[in-house]
């Protein structure tokens, strides 16, 4: 055992290579003997290397799939962004569109009303509010320029808004009807019960010094009086909401009309001019009327001859004294002077006690 490890390692490059020319010659051998067209040497390299060409191409599919989506993803992302930005810029366009086309209603529908009422008046539109907390207050783009005054009235084509309080020269400042310092005269529709309207300073306004006794139906339209020498008279004011007993006084509350559908343009009165409050419109009912009474007939009165038309009271007393008459010889339109008339409480079937026609009566 010693010689022969001496031997493989004095001659160790000589055996790896007889080793090696063994081994190939075998190879060789089992080559042709399978009769494979590609070297032994190369399936052994193919097949060492399939594995790992197999994996990396995995791997670089996987990888390019990732990079595809991602890429996709990406450009799904931007293009939602897009879409996101295009719907807000198209709805804040329809928004525009929107009040833009309200603008025009309310515009063209202030205008029919400024045609139609008899009072001169001037389109404003508001351009700004109040500060304070609760300020009824607003500015509107008419000033002294334009002929606008203090204490001229501000109205829509739906009622009251309120009243110049203060007018420069491109602008005026006027105080909403609710605004708790506001007052004007009123009347109702109906009855026409007169009362002065009070701002509360929120939507709902007070119409105060309406006594008790007063009938005031909820619904029922309040219009300006005139008496405050502001609003012309005729105005609408605005639909009861409330109307209650009260301690000393009705209590009644309206919505104003003119505020309901908000304030963008509204009309200042520089000529006003006074109108009718318009009658309520009344529901037909019917009326059942009785048939007429029969006429009284005495029943010792002689039977009335048949008469062409109604007969009435009038003739019915004529005919029972043309009836006296001929009873007891009389005539009418007949005899002298002084000549006795007839007895007409005398019933005309009982035998009259005749008298020379012509001899004067007995004292």
């Amino acid at each position: 055992m010693p010689a022969m490890d001496l031997l493989l390692s004095r001659y160790r490059n000589l055996t790896v290579l007889l080793i090696a020319v063994i081994a190939q010659l075998l190879l060789l051998a089992y080559q042709v003997r399978g009769r494979q067209e590609a070297r032994l040497i190369r399936v052994w390299a193919v097949t060492g290397v399939m594995p790992l060409a197999r994996l990396l191409e995995s791997v670089r599919a996987t990888t390019t799939g990732l990079v595809r989506d991602y890429v996709a993803v990406l450009g799904a992302r931007e293009q939602s962004r897009r879409l996101t930005a295009d719907v807000a810029r198209l709805k804040l366009e329809n928004q525009y569109l929107k009040n833009e086309l309200a603008t025009a209603e309310r515009a063209r529908a202030l205008e029919a009303f400024q045609t139609r009422s008899p009072s001169k008046t001037i389109a404003a539109r508001i351009i700004g509010t109040g500060s304070g907390a609760n300020s009824k207050v607003v500015f509107v783009d008419r000033g002294s320029a334009s002929g606008v005054a203090r204490g001229m009235a501000v109205i829509t084509e739906d009622g009251i808004v309120g009243k110049v309080v203060a007018a420069y020269p491109t602008a005026s400042q006027v105080v909403l009807i609710t605004d708790p310092t506001f007052a004007v005269g009123v009347i109702s529709q109906n009855s026409r019960i007169h009362g002065t309207l009070k701002g509360q300073g929120h939507s709902v306004c007070m119409v105060d010094h309406v006594q008790n006794e007063e009938k005031v139906g909820i619904g029922e339209w309040f219009f300006t009086s005139g008496d405050d020498r502001v609003f012309p008279k005729g105005l609408p004011v605005g639909r009861a909401k409330i109307a209650r007993q009260g301690k000393f006084v009705q209590e009644i509350y309206l919505v104003p009309s003119g505020l309901e559908r908000g304030l963008e343009e509204v009309l200042v009165v520089l000529e006003g001019v006074h109108q009718a409050i318009p009658e309520s419109p009344q529901a037909p009912q019917p009326l059942k009327l009785l048939d007429p009474p029969p006429p009284e007939v005495s029943a010792d009165a002689e039977p009335a001859p048949a008469r062409r038309g109604p007969e009435t009271d009038a003739d019915r007393l004529s005919e029972r004294y043309r009836r006296v008459g001929s009873a007891q010889g009389h005539v009418f339109g007949e005899g002298l002077p002084g000549t006795r008339p007839p007895d007409f409480n005398l019933n005309p079937a009982s035998p009259p006690t005749k008298a020379p026609v012509g001899a004067p009566p007995k004292p």
